[in-house]
Parts: structure tokens; sequence; C-alpha cells
């Protein structure tokens, strides 16, 4: 039904873990322009909300996402190059640059099929949960296109550069045994139960100091870029914030009665 909400976003109360739920499973999640303008909002609200400790993400139904919509891409062509591109730039690119600015962890729970920017989307997550029976591929090249929201750039960061060139260029579809052997996954959930599996996982994650959690995932992707040098420099100053604060406090005390 063209009327459903394309995303929903909810927020656990208890655990301060948000799911995210692409929602037009009779299009099989396909993204569409007003799915792009709802995600965009939703990582905008994690990324303002301090209470978010974890975010999952994942697709309504069978799949989880299978890439862009052709109705509507086919709409997009009617305009010229340049309004193309700067809509890329302007909104469907934000989504994989707010996520490099959301600290907290985020987690795909990959339930079904996902393609092309599908795929694109999970990769760009920090984690990712496999269900075993689902399928991934970046398909752009069946279509005679290039990935527009930095599969490219994701890819061969997590499987090595040639492998994702031969992934890129052949399309060739990936199992769930396949995507964890080569590093596209971190997890295999039974048929059925990748968002729980996540959840599970989520929850975990949640329950740790915030702060540490946080600063980690900083200093892993920052420190990709980074000399050693400029990293451990970093590092120290980090270390030293969170000595101070209440929930290493508290931690340290534990462990010294724990040895009484």
């Amino acid at each position: 039904m063209e009327n459903e909400i394309s995303v929903l976003f909810e927020i656990e109360p208890d655990s301060g873990v948000a799911v995210l739920t692409l929602n037009r499973p009779t299009r099989l999640n396909a993204f569409n322009r007003d799915m792009v303008a709802r995600w965009r909002g939703a990582l905008e609200q994690v990324m303002s909300n301090p209470e978010i400790r974890c975010l999952v993400v994942t697709g309504a139904g069978k799949a989880f996402c299978a890439g862009g919509d052709i109705d509507d891409l086919e709409a997009f062509l009617t305009g010229d190059a340049l309004t193309r591109k700067n809509y890329l730039w302007e909104h469907v690119q934000q989504i994989p640059l707010l996520l490099e600015r959301i600290d907290c962890p985020v987690i795909a729970a990959i339930n079904g099929t996902a393609r092309g920017a599908g795929l694109d989307m999970a990769l760009m997550c920090d984690l990712r949960i496999m269900d075993a029976e689902a399928v991934v591929a970046e398909s752009y090249i069946s279509m005679g296109l290039v990935p527009g929201d930095g599969g490219t750039w994701f890819l061969p960061r997590l499987v090595g550069l040639s492998r994702a060139l031969e992934l890129l260029w052949t399309g060739d579809a990936v199992d769930a045994d396949m995507a964890l052997r080569i590093g596209m996954v971190n997890r295999i959930a039974p048929a059925g139960t990748a968002l729980a599996t996540s959840l599970e996982l989520a929850r975990r994650i949640a329950r740790q100091p915030t702060q540490p959690v946080r600063m980690m995932k900083r200093l892993a992707h920052q420190g990709l870029s980074m000399t050693l040098r400029a990293h451990l420099d970093q590092v120290s100053s980090h270390m030293a914030v969170v000595q101070d604060l209440p929930e290493f406090r508290e931690r340290l005390k534990a462990f010294r009665e724990r040895g009484r």
C-alpha cells in the first residue's frame, strides 16, 4: 500500500535501544524519496538524543531493502544531471554522513534480501547481523550504475579491495555463509531471527558505560585516517576523561570490593 509510512522509528524506554524499520514491505522496502527523507529525519533524532544508547536498523516483511524503487528512479531521471547530482549530495548521501557523526553503535539486522543501495545502507552501519537465509548483492552493475551512497568506500574497507571489486563488477549474490567468511557481516542469525539477535546484542552493548562505547567508536573510525602518533595522543585524552566519570569510579570500587 502506497499510503504506508515508509520508515518506522521507536525507542525502547528501558534499554535505550532504538529501532529504525524500513517499512515498504509491498515493494521489498525499496527506497523512494519519501523514505530517504524519513530515514534522514530518524537519524537526526538519534544524533540529538543522548538517551539512545544503540540503534538497530532493519526492514519490514521479508526484505531488508531491495535498493532504489524503479518507479521513483524513472521520475527522478526527468531532471537534468546537475539536479540529480545535487539531490544525491543533499539527501541520499547525507545518510552515511549522519551515520558517521552518530556516536552510538548502529547495528544492521539484515532480515532478508539487501541489494544495491539496500546493501550499502547495511554496510555503513557499525555491525551487521544477517539472517541465515538472506542474500545480498552489490547489484548496481546490472543496471549500468555505480553505487551512489558510498558502497565503493565501505565495501573495500570490510572485505578488501580485490574482493570488493569482484563483487561490484559482477553483481554476484552473496549468501550468509560467504558474507561471514569474507568479513561482510559479523554474525549469522538463525532464519527469521536477525532482528531478535540484533536486539539482544544491542541491549548488551547499551548496558555498557555510555561514554567509553561512544569514544571507542570515534577512535576506531578516526584511527583509519590518522597516524599512530596522532591516534595515541587522542586516546590519551579520552582515557583521562573517562577515568573521571562516575561509571568508571563505580566499577573500580566494585572490582576492589570483589578482590577483598
